[in-house]
């Protein structure tokens, strides 16, 4: 068998070829000369989840589409469509008795539905392996490992801050990046080459051991971020996990971001309820996420904060990149879950994007959040939870949440309800306070 050499495009059409006529992969790996592992590996990496439906019918994986006589849900085809909502491929982001349904069969061999013989009929939501897709991804994906992304002007002023003063005081590298790993954000190596580009005050001199030592290659600044956290923890892997478990609330969570480099927001979304928590953070790193959730774990103790935060998910953003230091307390115990949507969907989270909304109208996109207070920031939540949702029977945030929740745990998260008529979605809100 042929070993450490990349597939090719004849190779690949070759993979889609075979799982159209439903061969396993011992044959496919037997015509590759490849182990078996290979053609497993490659099918499961570059395969695509679309929403396609079937011939004639509209994409739909609820649970319930078999015997649901719902209709009329949909404001936007309800005038035109006279069918019930199941044949509506939009109507399920809108009803409250939604629950996905993934395929069984996507978990076992061949991983994809290419050779399916019920793939003409079915609507669930579909794994296909394509030559020409996979080739690409794989191409991208080798491009990005032999590059790297350019650090921002305010993430090198922000890092100069924490790590040179630590320098001058002859703390090593080592040291300071073992004791403040989720404010720096980086990789040890990174921040050596930082000094070595003089991006820092700090430089080698202030190494006492670095400057005995030959450059032995030459240095790249490249910055290249580690994305093994993100294993098991897939949007795909999301929804195995409450299609196993339908009753658990989700939690959306997401950063709102001012002017580059200064102060961001970090928005927890309660999907049932459609209340929004939200904290503001001096940078965006993960530090700030881990201390947030640290303090409101102490504040609401254990039992109520797994049940408010069982189940999260969040973009692929830095700052979320430590989440065993937020599933667990600091004595180990296990606290929450959280999962990650695919790169470039935030429609997998669109609750909190749409709340988001609520949110740019009183800051609007591009405003500095450098200003503002954690005072300011729980004013202008109050207002938006107290604003009524179409979705919620006219009904606000705060009173769905203490619906499900309970007067006490409404309290301990803290609020304020705001009278109907006083309630602003303006930037008048916080500049009247000011």
């Amino acid at each position: 068998m042929a070993k450490h050499s990349h597939l090719t495009l004849e190779q690949r059409y070759i993979i889609e070829h075979s799982l159209n006529r439903r061969l396993s992969f011992k044959a496919i790996a037997r015509e590759l000369q490849k182990d078996c592992t290979t053609v497993s590996k490659e099918i499961k990496s570059h395969r695509v989840f679309k929403k396609i439906g079937a011939h004639g019918r509209a994409f739909n994986d609820c649970l319930h589409r078999s015997d649901c006589d719902v209709n009329h849900l949909c404001t936007d085809c309800s005038n035109e469509r006279l069918h019930f909502c199941k044949s509506c491929k939009k109507c399920s982001s809108v009803c409250p008795q939604y629950a996905p349904q993934p395929c069984h069969l996507l978990k076992r061999p061949p991983y994809v539905c290419n050779g399916c013989i019920k793939r003409q009929t079915c609507r669930l939501e579909k794994a296909l392996y394509d030559a020409r897709d996979a080739q690409k991804e794989y191409e991208l994906i080798r491009s990005e490992s032999r590059s790297g992304i350019n650090i921002s002007e305010p993430e090198v002023l922000r890092l100069d801050r924490l790590i040179s003063p630590l320098i001058q005081k002859g703390q090593s590298i080592h040291h300071i990046y073992a004791n403040n790993r989720d404010q720096i954000m980086c990789s040890e190596k990174t921040i050596y080459n930082y000094v070595d580009y003089n991006l820092l005050s700090a430089r080698n001199v202030d190494l006492p051991r670095k400057v005995r030592y030959h450059l032995r290659k030459k240095i790249t600044n490249y910055f290249k971020v580690d994305k093994t956290c993100r294993i098991g923890r897939s949007y795909h892997d999301f929804l195995a996990f409450t299609f196993e478990h339908p009753d658990i609330p989700v939690v959306e969570m997401d950063s709102v971001i001012g002017s580059i480099g200064g102060k961001v927001l970090l928005t927890l979304h309660f999907v049932q309820p459609q209340l929004m928590l939200a904290y503001l953070r001096d940078a965006n790193d993960s530090k700030s996420v881990i201390d947030i959730f640290d303090k409101l774990y102490l504040g609401l103790q254990p039992d109520l904060f797994r049940q408010l935060f069982p189940l999260l998910l969040c973009d692929n953003g830095s700052e979320f990149t430590n989440p065993k230091a937020i599933e667990y307390d600091r004595q180990n115990n296990k606290r929450t879950s959280i999962f990650y949507c695919d790169p470039l969907a935030p429609y997998q989270k669109g609750a909190a994007e749409n709340n988001h909304e609520f949110i740019r109208r009183i800051l609007p996109k591009g405003s500095s959040f450098d200003h503002l207070s954690q005072e300011d920031i729980d004013l202008m939540m109050y207002h938006i939870n107290s604003y009524g949702r179409n979705k919620l029977g006219d009904k606000s945030p705060y009173q769905a949440f203490e619906f499900l929740y309970g007067e006490s745990a409404l309290k301990k998260i803290g609020y304020k309800i705001i009278a109907p008529n006083d309630i602003i979605l303006q930037p008048s809100l916080l500049k009247n306070k000011h």
